[in-house]
């Protein structure tokens, strides 16, 4: 199970701001701001940022570890690299809470099982869904994969582009930010490290 659920095990309202409390901060923020919550445009807005929170942080109550799900022997003898790339992935930066925009390259090394394409995938959903770093991300996605399949060696690059650094501050639109992280035979084998970045676009 992952470290947040664990942080976390009662993800109810229990012990949670009401959705009326929540609705109530982000009436705060409008005014905060300069505007005025009653105002025709903004008397929903309060309603529906809760709502919207809701979607982009349901990564919360989901355990990454258990979405991997069932995993499959019947491989007929395929012992080499399985490799999902250019996964879309939204999150929010921790530090600021705006958007960050990037894709996933997700591979493993099986050692006699492997997963449903599709729920690696899922497992970049859940994490992006967090308010993150993209350094804990990318080690958290390899982490639930060694976890729940235990292969021979998982490797994650995530390059995303962080508003926080678009939006604001010193407004370097357009530039991406890699991070990599490189578990058993992606971390001891330097061509299997390589020939992972290859195959993800990262060297010629």
């Amino acid at each position: 199970m992952d470290a947040v659920v664990k942080k976390f095990p009662d993800l109810s309202p229990t012990g949670r701001p009401s959705r009326q409390e929540a609705e109530a901060a982000v009436e705060t923020l409008l005014r905060w701001i300069g505007e005025d919550p009653a105002r025709e445009g903004l008397r929903e807005t309060p309603a529906r940022v809760v709502k919207a929170y809701e979607e982009l942080f349901g990564g919360y109550r989901d355990d990454a570890t258990k979405a991997l799900g069932r995993t499959f022997e019947e491989v007929s003898g395929y012992d080499d690299t399985v490799l999902v790339r250019d996964i879309d992935f939204h999150s929010h930066c921790e530090h600021h809470m705006v958007p960050v925009v990037g894709k996933a390259h997700v591979a493993y090394k099986p050692d006699g099982r492997v997963l449903g394409l599709s729920k690696i995938a899922r497992v970049v959903d859940i994490f992006g869904r967090r308010l993150q770093t993209q350094e804990s991300m990318t080690a958290q996605i390899a982490d639930a994969i060694v976890e729940a399949l235990a292969p021979k060696g998982v490797a994650v690059l995530l390059e995303a582009e962080h508003m926080c650094m678009s939006m604001r501050g010193i407004r370097t639109k357009g530039s991406r930010t890699i991070t990599t992280s490189f578990n058993g035979v992606f971390r001891d084998d330097k061509d299997e490290r390589d020939r992972f970045l290859m195959l993800v676009g990262q060297r010629g």
